[in-house]
């Protein structure tokens, strides 16, 4: 065997091919049924959960939880997907599907495994299109339009089991024999399985082994043995005995205050899950700091590898593949160029290098003249490449987020105060009326502590940021986005963006030819090479550019969630989402996704590690004279 990789690295899993069949070389075994896979899954697990009669009986914006311990090829959950397809309600409803794998497939086997089934190919394409790096930890897929979501925990199954949080419908006991992978029926991952349960929930699996039913029976669930499929006489089935908790309320109605790229993508996560949302904003959609004509898909990841650069690196990879679906509209991954453009940061990239080991569809280092070959800009430095960036255009995708029928739109509208009263959010706005809802999300930026109706601070700043627009002529044209002390963005019509400054003490809303200098300045420094020769280096008074205001918490590190109230507790249905600072097209969508799974009670999108990275508790200060 291999040496295990560096963080964030996984090995994939190693596999033998027998009769086309694949079959674990670590464990012996085989990922399906050699008589037939498909229809071993169809009986062990989606007619014993009784999931076709379960499936048609959910309510609009209601979901159904599927979880199981070993995902292997996919293939149970593409047959629990075209089971959905199939019998699932014909309104707004969502399947949530959680497996954990130690040991994934690379995207190559998974291909040649998916192969064997051409009744499914179009859902497998779409698996494969958006399945993820093999990185340890937690990733989301959206699929199919939003009507099925994968959460898919790369990784150790207890480490899973721990941090996840979800409740499930229906377990898939499934993963390799008792007798060849022990660790994955353990009695503590048995009572995981009961922990993530509630009365109701069922289980199959196509064990029969006496221990396991017993330990599932000491669970709580009511076991019983039945026929097995091709070869295997017997199978297990169960149910978690106890009074079935009642159909949980509809939630009511639900305003975001807001519409930045955070609000945006927020209204059109709860509105393509049924839920649906009124929109409010002081002007429109993309119109403050998300109102850039350009946007970089851009983090810096960390040297250590720690619950900080997790999220970086989860927001990048979801926002990935959230984006592509306005891939040549709004999204353009050119790939992004991450100089080392100083001493510092080439001694902190070579630190980053020797401590980590990335997949290649993440990123890797490239010299200079690679970096120069790759960015069409002659460069005075390597690099990190990471070929699944690039970059966007915020304000047109916010428009297109915001268009949408459950989405209702209030612009123009100025709010001075949230108020509750009488069970409800009174929403107070211009000419004195006010707009009441059952729970309010307050992403508005740096002007968001001004609307929390609570006493003492929470520590939010804005950070003024001014871009600068190049006119094409002057620039060579770079091919994909290059950053370092300042980003470059291609051409998009008839300019180039660059930025932004980071004025900390600086509350001018107007673009200055100072800050103009200063990025011309700085983009010199990084790219000396980039001004065509025949323009020269264009001046700061004869430049347009943009300002706009970042809003970023004390430890640089987003906010999503109830907010606190300063007594220990949260308040009733008043939630936040702001803090991005500089990274809010990267973060944005993950963050989004993470509180719609909050406001609809479904299963969480993050662990409980970075999701306590989100909370407002640790925003709030008592003194409102401290720093």
């Amino acid at each position: 065997m291999n040496r295990p990789p560096l963080p964030p690295g996984i090995e994939p899993a190693e596999l033998a091919w027998h009769d086309g069949v694949p079959e674990s070389m670590r464990f012996g075994d085989v990922y399906f049924s050699r008589d037939n896979g498909l229809e071993e899954t169809r009986h062990v697990f989606l007619q014993h959960n009784q999931l076709p009669e379960r499936f048609s009986r959910i309510p609009e914006g209601g979901s159904f939880v599927i979880a199981e311990n070993g995902f292997g090829t996919g293939l149970n959950f593409l047959a629990a997907w075209q089971a959905w397809k199939t019998f699932g309600p014909e309104h707004t409803a969502t399947l949530h599907f959680v497996s954990v794998e130690r040991f994934p497939l690379t995207r190559e086997d998974l291909t040649r495994a998916l192969a064997l089934w051409p009744e499914l190919k179009a859902l497998a394409n779409e698996l494969l299109l958006h399945y993820p790096p093999l990185v340890r930890g937690v990733h989301r897929l959206v699929l199919d339009g939003g009507r099925v979501r994968l959460t898919l925990f790369f990784g150790d199954i207890n480490d899973a089991w721990r941090t996840l949080e979800f409740h499930a419908d229906a377990w898939f006991l499934d993963g390799f024999a008792p007798a060849r992978n022990p660790d994955m029926w353990l009695e503590n991952t048995i009572s995981q399985v009961r922990a993530h349960s509630k009365p109701g929930t069922t289980l199959a699996t196509f064990t029969s082994v006496g221990r396991i039913r017993r330990a599932l029976m000491e669970a709580g669930f009511r076991m019983e043995k039945t026929s097995g499929y091709g070869r295997k006489r017997e199978m297990l089935k169960g149910v978690l005995e106890g009074e079935k908790p009642a159909q949980p309320e509809r939630p009511g109605t639900l305003a975001i205050i807001g519409a930045g790229i955070a609000g945006c993508t927020l209204a059109r996560n709860l509105a393509e899950r049924g839920y649906p949302v009124t929109l409010i904003d002081t002007s429109g959609p993309g119109t403050g700091a998300s109102g850039n004509a350009q946007g970089a898909l851009y983090v810096k990841l960390g040297v250590e590898f720690n619950d900080q650069t997790e999220l970086a690196l989860t927001s990048l990879t979801f926002a990935q593949r959230f984006y592509s679906t306005w891939r040549d509209q709004f999204w353009h991954p050119t790939g992004l160029l991450q100089l080392a453009h100083s001493p510092q940061e080439e001694d902190r990239q070579a630190r980053f290098l020797q401590r980590n080991e990335y997949p290649r569809d993440i990123l890797w280092p490239v010299n200079r003249e690679q970096a120069s070959a790759i960015s069409g800009v002659p460069t005075q430095s390597g690099g990190l490449w990471f070929p699944g960036s690039g970059w966007l255009e915020p304000g047109n995708l916010c428009r297109e987020l915001a268009d949408h029928p459950l989405i209702s739109t209030e612009y123009d509208v100025k709010v001075k105060r949230l108020l509750p009263c009488n069970g409800k959010w009174h929403i107070s706005v211009d000419e004195g009326t006010s707009i009441a809802t059952d729970r309010v999300v307050i992403c508005s930026g740096h002007l968001s502590p001004g609307l929390i109706p609570i006493k003492g601070r929470f520590r939010l700043k804005a950070i003024r940021g001014q871009v600068t627009h190049l006119p094409a002529p002057a620039v060579i044209n770079p091919k994909t986005v290059i950053c370092g002390n300042r980003y470059l963005n291609p051409v998009l019509g008839d300019i180039a963006v660059t930025g932004a400054t980071f004025d900390l003490r600086d509350n001018n809303p107007l673009p200055t030819t100072e800050s103009h200098d200063e990025n011309i300045h700085e983009l010199s420094s990084m790219l000396p090479s980039v001004f065509a020769r025949e323009v020269g280096k264009p001046s700061g008074e004869n430049l347009d550019g943009r300002v706009a205001f970042r809003c970023t918490t004390h430890d640089y590190q987003p906010v999503a969630g109830p907010v606190f109230d300063g007594d220990n507790a949260d308040l009733d249905d008043l939630y936040l989402l702001t803090g991005l600072g500089s990274k809010g097209l990267t973060y944005a969508p993950l963050l989004a996704e993470y509180l719609a799974d909050q406001l609809t009670g479904q299963p969480a999108c993050l662990p409980a590690n970075l999701a306590r990275r989100l909370e407002t508790r640790r925003l709030y200060q008592t003194d409102v004279a401290a720093s």
